[in-house]
């Protein structure tokens, strides 16, 4: 019993440090600037701390985000308050953003919403490159804004 109370304890305590990893991804950037570095997937976006940014399937270009909820958990949107700047490697005009339910401005490149992933940490880490979740799946952004299969 006390081995159950202790395995469910340690549970409740991982789950909630994810779920304040993934807010405070989500926590929008006054500005937001985008670039471009060598992964082992090519050149792909990342934003200027050095996160990866993934586009959704599910999403349609130029539409509204089909993430939120336990998704929006696991796949933190790329907030921003402020303007969104091209940065080395990026293109200007494939730039953009569009107005998610709850009223924040989420970060588009190509008319694709992009997210990060909760449990890539550190700078230039790629952990969910092309998986199913919540519908569709996950692939990171090349520069001309393919997504990468």
């Amino acid at each position: 019993m006390k081995t159950t109370r202790t395995l469910l304890a340690l549970f409740a305590v991982a789950t909630a440090a994810l779920s304040l990893t993934g807010q405070a991804m989500a926590s929008p950037a006054a500005d937001a600037t985008l670039t471009v570095r060598s992964s082992d997937y090519g050149r792909v976006l990342f934003d200027t701390r050095g996160r990866a940014l993934y586009a959704f399937t599910a999403d349609r270009r130029g539409g509204r985000s089909n993430c939120a909820g336990a998704c929006a958990v696991a796949w933190p949107p790329y907030l921003v308050r402020g303007s969104v700047q091209p940065g080395p490697g990026t293109t200007g005009r494939l730039l953009g953003t569009i107005r998610r339910s709850n009223g924040t401005r989420q970060v588009t490149y190509d008319g694709r919403p992009l997210y990060y992933y909760v449990r890539d940490r550190e700078p230039g880490q790629i952990l969910c490159q092309n998986v199913r979740e919540f519908g569709g799946l996950w692939l990171v952004v090349r520069p001309t804004g393919t997504l990468v299969r």
